[in-house]
């Protein structure tokens, strides 16, 4: 069989070898579930994973997506289902504790850093689901981001722009408490009514790989998950 050539956001045969495991884990367990159990599937899971990350790259809508992938039904499918079924926060975690150990650090970071970043939303974005951020004068969804001291993704809240920073912190800070245990310090910006210190800049910086990804650079999704999952896609692309 011809081998396809490759578009410049499509996963190396080495990130493939890292997250190629749990795709597979993934669709055998849906399989075993199914009655078609027997049918072999149509579809590579590595040629889905790259259409999904072509989007996320380039910022096309999905039905923009080239001929040689597979059909965007098939596409966007599978992208709700591992959203859905916590596929990318399961990959997050394992390339996060991969990167750490090859930096010589504990697979788990013992603190973490907050912050948040108005975006503006596309027309498709329901008028419930946006609000106005009362400091920066921008109307749309926030960002709330809690990242290690490395700036990889801990976890995201997407939420309208009128969420106060302070009340996506407390937010982010018990979801990571809850998953992370061992994480005991927290650094925040001033708008988390504290001090704000140098570490700022792991966050910032984890923004800026954010806005690699043309999707990011508004808010395109209808619902503020498939936001999240956007965002851990990004993260699983830059990590």
């Amino acid at each position: 069989m011809t081998r396809r050539r490759p578009y410049p956001s499509g996963l190396s045969d080495a990130r493939w070898e890292l997250i190629g495991p749990t795709l597979t884990t993934w669709r055998t367990e849906r399989r075993g579930k199914s009655l078609d159990i027997g049918r072999p599937p149509r579809h590579d899971l590595r040629r889905i994973m790259d259409a999904i990350l072509y989007v996320d790259r380039t910022g096309i809508p999905w039905r923009y997506l080239p001929h040689d992938f597979a059909p965007r039904e098939t596409v966007y499918g599978h992208f709700a289902a591992w959203q859905k079924d916590g596929i990318f926060h399961q990959l997050n975690g394992i390339l996060r504790q991969l990167v750490r150990q090859a930096e010589g650090r504990d697979a788990e970071s013992s603190a973490c850093v907050l912050d948040a970043q108005s975006i503006k939303t596309s027309a498709n974005v329901p008028a419930t689901g946006q609000g106005i951020d009362a400091g920066k004068k921008t109307a749309g969804r926030k960002r709330h981001l809690g990242v290690d001291t490395l700036g990889l993704l801990l976890t995201v809240w997407v939420t309208t722009a009128s969420v106060s920073d302070n009340a996506g912190g407390n937010h982010l800070f018990s979801r990571i408490a809850a998953a992370n245990p061992q994480v005991r310090k927290a650094w925040t910006d001033t708008g988390y009514r504290t001090k704000a210190i140098p570490r700022r800049w792991v966050v910032e910086r984890t923004f800026g790989w954010l806005m690699d990804h043309r999707r990011l650079a508004r808010d395109y999704e209808t619902h503020p998950h498939r936001s999240e999952a956007m965002i851990r896609l990004a993260m699983i692309d830059t990590s």
